[in-house]
């Protein structure tokens, strides 16, 4: 028996997977949400849904390899029709904190290239304000040291992240630094500090990027907000 949060999330990703039509390019996310997302759209593969779609990291392409969705690449497309993708935290303002995955790079390229970019999250992710969900940045591995002590002076607690005992390594190759800053009252602010330091490559903050955001809640119904 699936519980409450799984459910909000499964209802969020296949209410999104809705806006595909035939024809479209689709950026397929990355997490426990997206992967939701993912199982609708290859159920509508097999039933004969025609589109082609950008993954945003080697674990989505390999789920869309094994529903058989039609990956490409940018060298064969320069735009995507829709991207659908999870989120850590949505404020009230439609600002997303993204990256607890560890994709956010590869995300935040695909989104930015996408005509529209439709955030899902179970309801809990959606709050006033952005900051209680450590702010991932990918930073390359060559002086990470004195990149975090950069990242400190800005105001937040950064940690290398970790996995099993292990340095954690992106799908690019890098290192991710979790910032927690526990309030972002200016999301724009703080991303254009974060990327004004040398060694970061990508921030998860993504300002003013959602377009439509689908929160799926635990009764299993869904709700959906524009900008």
């Amino acid at each position: 028996m699936q519980d409450t949060i799984t459910i909000a999330k499964k209802v969020a990703g296949e209410k999104a997977a809705e806006l595909i039509r035939p024809g479209m390019v689709v950026g397929l996310g990355t997490g426990s949400t997206a992967y939701w997302a993912i199982q609708k759209i290859g159920a509508m593969v097999k039933q004969g849904l025609e589109i082609r779609a950008i993954a945003t990291s080697e674990a989505s392409a390999q789920l869309a390899r094994e529903l058989r969705i039609p990956l490409t690449t940018f060298a064969e497309t320069q735009h995507l029709d829709v991207d659908i993708d999870g989120a850590d935290e949505i404020s009230e303002k439609l600002d997303v904190i993204k990256g607890g995955g560890g994709a956010l790079l590869r995300e935040k390229i695909v989104a930015y290239h996408s005509r529209q970019l439709v955030i899902i999250a179970d309801e809990h992710k959606y709050v006033p304000v952005l900051g209680k969900f450590p702010l991932a940045v990918e930073v390359i591995p060559f002086g990470w040291e004195i990149t975090q002590v950069k990242l400190q002076s800005l105001g937040c607690k950064p940690q290398l992240r970790k996995k099993d005992d292990k340095i954690f390594i992106t799908d690019n190759g890098n290192y991710i630094i979790d910032c927690a800053f526990g309030t972002i009252k200016d999301p724009g602010e703080i991303n254009a500090a974060i990327d004004g330091i040398p060694g970061v490559v990508e921030t998860g903050l993504f300002v003013q990027m959602a377009h439509t955001v689908v929160l799926g809640y635990e009764n299993g119904s869904t709700k959906i907000l524009q900008r």
